[in-house]
């Protein structure tokens, strides 16, 4: 019973499971942790992610193969409550002892794959009942999984399209201030307004595929500098610059996003059960934005006409917005050993985004240039 209702919950019930005694809680808690210890002491960064990045496919199997052999094992232990009734082929009756056990195994498992190979013969009206419920069973079972994988992934394609298009509007890995850098133009507010209608809609995405399917949340993007969380911590940190310092249509539209990236966040959390570990104690003490980079953060945003440091008052609203998600944010980070991104960028020698501009405001300079001969030589 016990095996119905997790899988129930985790696959059919489209809501978050309840119930910390589920087997899929169980397994997660059992397999994540010692995964996460091998995955840390790896000291090639690379080798670290790939390493993590095997778990959530890898989880999906053995958590189908558990669902699977406790399934066999339960049925097996009716059949032998029943006095494991099976002849075999040879017409010889089962022996007593642990020879009962091993057969009632192999008809269970034989059952519930529905594989029919008639070598074990049921004798009593109890038992043939039983296996045409676990025929069935098998059936459901498989069809389950048919199912399931394909829902599974649909969900993590559509989660992983936004991610990408982030990496050309935020920089990789994404960061408040490159986002807002990199809409600074005539008509930049516009573009902005519509990428945040577009993550208002990705967060609710996210609420409702990864809550149904925690799994999902294990699986990591395509390239080591992107994840989900960072993207989605990425987004609240740029709604929470916009409601702290500016007025406007960006303003209004950055707080339906937040309240929606930060009920995701936090629903998330609560999954995982992450305000009970020890990593949210740890993480609540350290600072995301510090001294050193509050500075290089006014220095940018002064650049973009947003005066952060000069206002005390957008200074403290900043603060208290980023009380609002922030530990939740570093906790979750902890527990999926996924890293958060930085509110400042790094400086790259080679950023693309710099050079392309760079070549694009060549060329508008030489065709502003060459008007200007043109109506000399008028």
């Amino acid at each position: 019973m016990a095996v119905f209702v997790d899988a129930f919950q985790t696959i059919i019930l489209p809501r978050r499971a309840t119930g910390r005694f589920r087997i899929t809680r169980f397994f997660f808690i059992t397999t994540w942790h010692p995964w996460t210890v091998i995955g840390g002491r790896m000291k090639n960064a690379r080798a670290r992610e790939q390493f993590y990045s095997a778990y959530g496919p890898l989880s999906l199997i053995l958590l189908l193969l558990l669902w699977a052999l406790l399934l066999i094992v339960g049925f097996g232990m009716f059949y032998f409550a029943l006095g494991t009734p099976f002849t075999d082929v040879m017409g010889v009756q089962t022996a007593a002892g642990l020879s009962k056990v091993r057969t009632a195994l192999y008809v269970s498992g034989t059952t519930l794959f529905t594989l029919g190979l008639g070598d074990v013969v049921p004798h009593s009206m109890a038992a043939r009942t039983l296996i045409i419920c676990e025929s069935g069973v098998g059936l459901g079972f498989v069809a389950l999984v048919i199912g399931y994988l394909p829902v599974l992934y649909q969900a993590f394609s559509r989660r992983e399209v936004n991610i990408a298009l982030l990496d050309a509007r935020a920089g990789s890995p994404p960061t408040a201030t490159e986002l807002l850098r990199r809409h600074g133009f005539e008509g930049g507010d516009v573009a902005l307004t519509e990428l945040l209608v577009e993550w208002e809609k990705w967060a609710a995405e996210i609420l409702e595929s990864h809550i149904s399917y925690p799994i999902l949340c294990f699986y990591r993007s395509q390239h080591d500098s992107q994840s989900w969380l960072s993207a989605l911590v990425a987004i609240l940190d740029t709604c929470s610059l916009l409601i702290s310092v500016l007025e406007g249509p960006a303003s209004r539209q950055a707080q339906l996003t937040f309240v929606m990236a930060r009920h995701a966040l936090i629903d998330l959390g609560n999954v995982f059960h992450v305000q009970e570990q020890r990593a949210w104690t740890i993480q609540s003490a350290v600072d995301r934005l510090p001294e050193s980079d509050f500075g290089r953060l006014c220095e940018v945003l002064g650049d973009m006409g947003l005066r952060l440091c000069g206002d005390q008052a957008s200074a403290d609203r900043l603060r208290t917005v980023r009380e609002l998600y922030e530990q939740h944010a570093k906790a979750l980070s902890q527990y999926l050993r996924m890293p958060l991104p930085a509110w400042v960028p790094a400086k790259k020698e080679k950023d693309q985004w710099t050079l392309l501009t760079k070549l694009r405001t060549e060329a508008e300079a030489g065709r502003v240039a060459s008007l200007l001969r043109n109506e000399r030589g008028h």
